[in-house]
């Protein structure tokens, strides 16, 4: 339980409770055990909703602080990998969770340093460096046909580190037409030689799924899709000042309306994506630093029904920061983002911190983001729903202001007040008397709400953290026609977990949270895991479900009830 260090929301690496921004970070390794994927871990805190159709990361959407699923930008390693065809496809990231250090959310507008789709947050999956030379081998069963195997190569030299992944995971489904099968392969090669270090991070994914309901209520079509993932970086750090990047990604989807008769209706779609950027530090007098950087990005999409479309992006940032460590704070920031046609959005931001003393400080942030609409927002047709080619990019600016009390660091409070205000935000609308769905801007939206949380050390190896977010929305007039995303976020949400170490080598986990969506009933999920982590056997057992609650994270799509995965891990050390 030691003090995480932070990459996301910030210039450069600092300790968490030095950030003047609401931050989480998420640890991985201490949880391999305990949770079967990295959605297990998020869901500690109640700022981050899933919307999840399916169990094991299967499409799921995640909003933060009442921002639609679209308005969350991904991450792996600092680079964007959001899908240019639609946001339900963001966060299909293709790394094992063996792969990961850390998750960490920005909570609130990050378009400053990230550029598009930073409105309501960002989340950033950060790969470990290997530590020992070691093969991991897992398997699970489970209830619904559930079934996993994984496997985990790391070696480490003097100069260079490697780390093998594969993970597969299946179940036929509690219901029919809901089963699937997911297939990850990742490589993460690390060098360091007398220009710095190289980090060249390979990955694949395939994942195809009964997807009955999903996107279709209230009328029922025995539905499958497929979906898969290409993803290569490199990036080289040159010295503490200098580092270039460079990322791609390539992502498939096909979708039959009716899965035993694809020639009823059938959708293709081909994306790609490139990413290139250079990031520079320049020490100022004092503490003061500038940070600044040039990024270029590239999308393209070919597909049967939202046709053959390009764009490209060019950005250059820069900041100032100066920052005394348990002192005080203060940065100041803009990027300037320009796009097809010569369009350009203006991203400020601003931030500071102060300790009133060695227990409590204060934060406060204000910053504008914004987001082009992706292709499925311009271009897509069915039956029941229209793109607008004429959407007009969605613009926010978000407001914050936060205290913080530790004592000794056993016990820790946060509480912050955040506003997100929306412009021309894009969701899907049915005017009165109409049957479709068209895309449209809406006006403006505004979210205000609060988030607190309480952690306390019981003792150095027990944690008991609570966490709730409660959030107000207010919508412009849309002349009597319902929108189907913006008031979809929880309106109050609590979590109480507990985690920790107990005698002769057991390790354990459980949490119990209330969520309450706008204008829908209250629900309560109970989800508790054990392990054993001594010699090189490592059994576990994950519960989830266990009040057999009936629930929808997203309207018309059944989630599972009580379910179980019981399994063993083995640790092999291997020689150098």
């Amino acid at each position: 339980m030691h003090e995480s260090v932070i990459v996301t929301g910030t210039y450069e690496p600092i300790p968490l409770d030095e950030a003047d921004r609401s931050v989480a970070a998420f640890p991985v390794a201490q949880q391999l055990l305990l949770t079967d994927s990295w959605t297990g871990l998020i869901a500690t805190d109640a700022t981050l909703d899933l919307h999840q159709r399916a169990p094991g990361g299967v499409q799921g959407d995640l909003s933060i602080r009442g921002g639609s699923f679209d308005q969350t930008l991904v991450l792996v390693n600092g680079l964007r990998v959001n899908d240019p065809q639609t946001g339900h496809h963001n966060l299909d990231i293709s790394l094992p969770m063996e792969m990961l250090s850390q998750v960490e959310v920005l909570r609130g507008a990050g378009s400053t340093l990230y550029g598009s789709d930073a409105v309501g947050g960002v989340i950033n999956f950060i790969t470990a460096k290997p530590e020992a030379s070691e093969l991991r081998l897992r398997a699970g069963i489970g209830n619904f046909g559930t079934n996993e195997q994984r496997a985990e190569w790391t070696e480490v030299f003097e100069k260079i580190s490697e780390g093998l992944a594969v993970s597969r995971d299946f179940s036929s489904g509690f219901l029919p037409d809901r089963d699937y099968r997911n297939l990850d392969l990742s490589s993460d090669t690390i060098l360091t030689s007398g220009w710095g270090t190289t980090n060249v991070l390979l990955a694949w994914g395939d994942r195809p799924f009964g997807a009955a309901e999903f996107y279709t209520y209230p009328f029922y079509y025995p539905s499958w899709e497929r979906t898969r993932t290409w993803y290569g970086s490199i990036q080289q750090t040159f010295d503490d000042r200098t580092q270039v990047a460079f990322s791609f990604r390539r992502h498939t989807d096909l979708f039959d309306l009716i899965r035993d008769d694809p020639q009823y209706y059938e959708n293709r779609h081909e994306d790609e994506s490139w990413e290139a950027a250079i990031r520079r530090t320049e020490p100022l007098a004092g503490n003061t630093k500038l940070f600044w950087g040039v990024e270029g990005d590239q999308e393209s999409i070919h597909s049967n029904n939202l046709g053959d479309h390009s764009r490209a992006r060019g950005s250059l940032y820069a900041a100032l920061d100066e920052r005394v460590f348990h002192r005080f704070s203060f940065s100041l920031g803009a990027r300037e983002e320009v796009y097809s046609m010569h369009s350009a959005e203006f991203s400020p931001s601003t931030a500071a911190g102060y300790w009133m003393n060695p227990h409590i400080k204060i934060h406060a942030a204000a910053s504008r983001a914004f987001r082009l609409p992706d292709y499925t927002d311009l271009y897509y047709s069915d039956p029941v729903t229209q793109g607008n080619p004429n959407l007009r990019p969605e613009t926010a600016w978000t407001y914050e202001g936060g205290i913080e009390w530790t004592n000794g660091g056993r016990i820790r409070v946060e509480a912050t007040l955040f506003q997100n205000r929306v412009r021309d935000g894009i969701d899907y609308v049915l005017y009165p008397g109409n049957t479709i769905w068209v895309a449209a801007n809406i006006d403006r939206l505004n979210l205000t709400g609060a988030e607190a949380s309480v952690s306390v050390k019981i003792n150095r190896h027990q944690l008991l953290k609570f966490s709730y977010t409660g959030i107000h929305g207010a919508q412009g007039a849309l002349g009597g026609a319902s929108s189907r995303y913006l008031f979809s976020f929880p309106s109050e949400n609590g979590v109480a977990t507990w985690e920790g170490s107990l005698p002769h080598g057991i390790i354990a986990r459980t949490r119990v949270g209330v969520l309450q969506r706008y204008a829908a009933s209250p629900y309560a999920l109970w989800d508790a895991s054990a392990a054993y982590n001594r010699s090189r056997l490592h059994p576990f057992l994950q519960l989830s479900n266990i009040a057999n609650t009936g629930y929808q994270e997203i309207q018309g799509v059944v989630m599972p009830g009580r379910s179980y995965l019981v399994g063993c891990e083995m640790v092999i050390a291997l020689p150098k």
